[in-house]
């Protein structure tokens, strides 16, 4: 497929800021389920919970529109396959890292998919990275670190978590070129259905005898929240949102989780405010804006050929 497509694709300014909305929504969602996570893998295991949830997730979109998937064109199914396939194994590989590596280390190398991103841009949708875009990806990268990392070291752990960061990176750079506003409902759906697979199997294979579940309802009140708002709204907005947005853009915006996340610990989750907390937010806040108030033309060079 060949086309050309703007730094903000067929979309007015307005659809620009919804979409932009959309996402910093989404990533909010996000940030308010890890203490929820934290919690809950107490009691039961992390891919046992990762299928339940996108089980349910896609269960539920089925229902809510059964002929969405039946609508997209065979071309589109098989994008939306590749991009359920990224994510899904991206999920395991951060999940397995985690077990390896402190949390703190593991958001930060995570969120190395905002360095990664503009990369694969660069060479797969040959966008023009412009100085500004750069200054906002170190912006963001540099907020990450101070707002996670509390000390440092590569082994096993932080390289399969780098692996998934790249994963990430490939999944935002293939949905920002694949995605149709059209086909954005069926493309969700039918990710959900990949991801929730590939975390059945996994949980499966794991050892453990069959799948457990929830026993509390305070539990399960977590997991529904999470398949239905962090997981099938999610999501789908961010479908619809890339469609409208380049990957880079998006990618600095989706740097707001950690943020969002150390927001809602301190909030519901009891922990204290620090310093570091505020240092990394800003800048990755900082980094946001410079995406979506310096002039476009200024921020991302416009996508001269896309060959996917």
């Amino acid at each position: 497929m060949s086309s050309d497509r703007s730094a903000v694709p067929g979309s007015t300014r307005r659809t620009a800021r919804l979409a932009t909305l959309a996402l910093l929504a989404m990533t909010a969602c996000w940030g308010s389920t890890f203490f929820l996570i934290k919690d809950l893998l107490e009691r039961v295991p992390t891919v046992d919970f990762l299928a339940v949830r996108f089980l349910l997730a896609g269960a539920v979109m089925l229902l809510v529109a059964p002929r969405a998937v039946a609508r997209l064109a065979p071309d589109v199914r098989r994008r939306a396959l590749v991009l359920g396939a990224l994510y899904g194994v991206a999920q395991l590989l951060q999940t397995a890292g985690l077990a390896e590596t402190p949390a703190s280390v593991s958001g930060f190398v995570t969120g190395l998919y905002v360095v990664a991103t503009p990369l694969f841009a660069a060479a797969v949708l040959r966008t023009r990275i412009t100085p500004a875009t750069w200054g906002a990806v170190v912006l963001a990268t540099t907020g990450l670190g101070v707002l996670t990392l509390d000390g440092f070291s590569i082994g096993y752990g932080e390289a399969i978590t780098l692996v998934a960061a790249l994963l990430y990176a490939g999944h935002i750079v293939a949905l920002g070129a694949w995605s149709r506003p059209a086909d954005a409902l069926g493309m969700s759906i039918l990710q959900i259905l990949v991801i929730a697979a590939i975390c059945l199997a996994a949980a499966l294979v794991s050892g453990e005898p069959g799948i457990v579940l929830p026993e509390r309802g305070g539990d399960w009140l977590s997991i529904v929240y999470m398949a239905l708002f962090a997981g099938a709204a999610a999501l789908l907005a961010q479908t619809w949102a890339q469609a409208h947005l380049p990957p880079t853009r998006s990618a600095i915006i989706m740097s707001m989780e950690p943020v969002f996340a150390a927001f809602f610990a301190v909030l519901l989750g009891g922990e204290s405010l620090s310093v570091r907390m505020l240092a990394g937010g800003l800048l990755v806040l900082a980094a946001m804006l410079v995406v979506e108030l310096v002039p476009r033309r200024h921020v991302e060079g416009e996508v001269t050929h896309l060959a996917v």
